[in-house]
């Protein structure tokens, strides 16, 4: 047969195995063959260079699909405000207060600890507005522990969260405020006031568009003196019962009314658990 036909044959038959290779897998692609001395030679080149690139184009779609992966890690669509790296940190962070004893020292010492592990600053003699968090975790409303996005940082509220005043801006407060070393977005103590309804009605999930990272709740039982931290879900994350309690903790008011605002909803299940346990239940009306 004349060479140059066989080479046209080949390269017909080569732009046909390759594109129709790209359907098939590889063990299919290495099935096909030709015979005789020269087109063995050939055909051994031309599936060497299929399969490389099948190959290739199997690391670049692996390498797509990884990315898109770790991507969707670090976005939540429900509430696309939430800083989810940060959301993350914030919570292995209350996994080691959990574990190291500081949430039964004193209130005080607890409550540092609690800004700590939120990516929060201590900062009690700065002017409120400005980055001030004397009042995280100290009265019964301010005590989301939020994890935002920083172009939702400056949201207002515009009425939907009732209760909390229009406008409510808090962006200034919560760059000052934020530790950098936990990730991009920042943190802030947001009012809990409406995380009963379903789904919640807070400053978190309403002005931010965020899910909390932690929520401090009460437990109901005689004192008030056990607290639990409990995620998004309700599920339990931490308690601590702080040893100068109760005189040394937040007004039992503010105790007791910071479970009033959870009771009934999915955040008040592992306070009741934990009161139960207790065996020693407060009445609340």
């Amino acid at each position: 047969m004349d060479i140059k036909l066989l080479d046209m044959r080949f390269q017909t038959a080569a732009a046909f195995l390759f594109s129709f290779s790209s359907t098939l897998p590889l063990q299919s692609v290495s099935s096909f063959s030709f015979s005789g001395t020269r087109s063995s030679f050939i055909e051994s080149v031309l599936l060497s260079t299929i399969l490389a690139s099948r190959t290739t184009m199997s690391a670049s779609a692996g390498a797509v699909t990884s990315g898109s992966d770790e991507e969707c890690l670090s976005y939540d669509q429900e509430y696309p405000g939430t800083a989810v790296q940060r959301l993350n940190a914030v919570q292995k962070r209350v996994n080691v207060i959990a574990e190291d004893g500081s949430l039964y020292g004193k209130w005080e010492d607890v409550r540092r600890r609690l800004l700590w592990a939120g990516g929060l600053k201590d900062l009690t003699s700065s002017v409120p507005g400005q980055g001030y968090t004397g009042h995280s975790f100290n009265d019964w409303n301010h005590v989301d522990l939020t994890t935002m996005l920083d172009d939702e940082q400056e949201n207002l509220n515009d009425g939907l969260v009732k209760g909390i005043a229009i406008g409510n801006r808090l962006g200034p407060g919560i760059k000052i405020a934020s530790l950098p070393e936990l990730g991009p977005g920042g943190s802030w103590s947001t009012c809990a006031m409406g995380c009963n309804k379903d789904p919640p009605s807070d400053v978190a999930h309403i002005q931010f568009k965020s899910r909390i990272a932690f929520k401090l709740v009460w437990v109901p039982n005689q004192d008030f003196d056990t607290f639990a931290l409990v995620d998004d879900n309700g599920k339990l994350l931490a308690k601590g019962t702080p040893s100068d309690g109760p005189a040394g903790l937040p007004l039992r008011r503010e105790r007791e009314m910071n479970y009033q605002i959870m009771k009934g909803s999915k955040y008040a299940v592992a306070a009741d658990k934990l009161a139960r346990l207790d065996g020693n239940n407060a009445t609340v009306s």
